[in-house]
């Protein structure tokens, strides 16, 4: 055995010794029951220093569903992003999550449905790539104008990315919206195909997307387009009950669940962060029973999620829906128009 100085400073191997109990069980007292000791060596540790870094307040484009910081490093971990690793947000927005696994060496590669986040920004030095030039990270490889429930990939396209991480829309800041428009989608006016004289400066209809479609379409769109052992991380909200959450969440053949954190919003209402690994190639048997898992869990799952999102069923005051007949007769000049998620100008 070879014995030498040990370096506190700068030492080769750490070790830990941690202790848990609950005090709380026993007046404050250490317990007798219920203690437990680890020791184990250190493989990993945060760097804190990358906070201030990276903070949301001194970011160049921002909008308000930025994801913070430190959660969507913590995303990027969750996906195991590295160098050569082709990262895909399907619901990019300013780019916060992209940045984190940029950051950790990355490909990314980025879609949004709002054509002017993705092209326009606020301005040649306010948009999101002047978020990867603020901190001097390489580009994304692309930013897609695309709808999450009409992917713009080639039909025989499969197992291009490592990882797909992002925060799907669910109502609080940001309504889900996907490409039709309330006409179309009615069966008032049919499909139709933009001029080339006016495809320049064209804004795509978009009409009211539900949680629960948005994320049966991203659980199809990561088991087609993930490489085996490839990883899906996103958010999913849930309502608190009796300081407890229902542990009720999306399936599919291709994928399984292999952790859940939470994040408490308020005393009710919580987000989980789902990490889930890819099992199984993509096929048209499985995109079946997914679909079929999908409309078992639409119709046994809580009523907010059908209806949309969580503000419009949970958030809004009661008297709300008192009022909705009164609101039918509002005409269509006094009713708010849709400025988008960014706040930015519709017209």
């Amino acid at each position: 055995m070879h014995l030498g100085r040990v370096s506190l400073k700068n030492p080769d191997h750490t070790f830990w010794l941690i202790e848990t109990d609950d005090y709380d069980s026993n007046n404050g007292l250490p317990p007798i029951a219920g203690r437990r000791i680890f020791f184990g060596r250190e493989i990993g540790a945060a760097d804190r220093k990358l906070m201030p870094t990276y903070q949301l307040k001194s970011r160049n484009f921002l909008g308000p569903t930025a994801m913070d910081a430190e959660m969507a490093f913590l995303m990027a971990n969750q996906a195991q992003a590295k160098a050569g690793r082709l990262v895909y947000d399907p619901f990019v927005g300013t780019g916060s999550i992209l940045v984190a696994a940029t950051h950790y060496g990355a490909i990314t590669m980025g879609a949004d449905i709002d054509i002017r986040v993705v092209r326009d920004g606020r301005g040649p030095d306010r948009n999101v790539w002047s978020n990867f030039k603020q901190y001097g990270l390489p580009m994304p490889i692309a930013l897609l104008r695309a709808d999450n429930n009409l992917p713009p990939w080639s039909l025989g396209l499969k197992e291009v990315f490592d990882a797909i991480v992002c925060d799907p829309p669910y109502g609080v800041r940001a309504e889900g919206r996907n490409s039709g428009g309330r006409k179309l989608l009615k069966g008032v006016i049919g499909p139709y195909t933009v001029p080339d004289d006016k495809r320049t400066g064209h804004i795509p209809s978009t009409a009211p997307y539900s949680l629960v479609e948005c994320v049966h379409d991203l659980l199809d769109l990561a088991a087609k387009m993930l490489v085996l052992g490839g990883r899906l991380v996103y958010f999913y909200p849930v309502v608190r009950e009796d300081e407890s959450i229902d542990t009720t969440f999306p399936e599919h053949p291709c994928f399984k669940l292999v952790a859940t954190s939470e994040q408490m919003l308020s005393y009710r209402y919580s987000r989980v962060l789902l990490t889930m690994v890819k099992i199984g190639p993509y096929t048209e048997e499985i995109a079946l029973a997914a679909r079929i898992k999908h409309l078992e869990f639409k119709e046994n799952h809580l009523k907010w999620l059908e209806e949309g999102n969580l503000h419009s069923a949970d958030f809004s005051p009661a008297d709300n829906h008192l009022n909705e007949a009164s609101d039918t007769k509002i005409s269509k000049e006094s009713k708010a128009r849709y400025r988008g998620k960014y706040g930015l100008d519709q017209n």
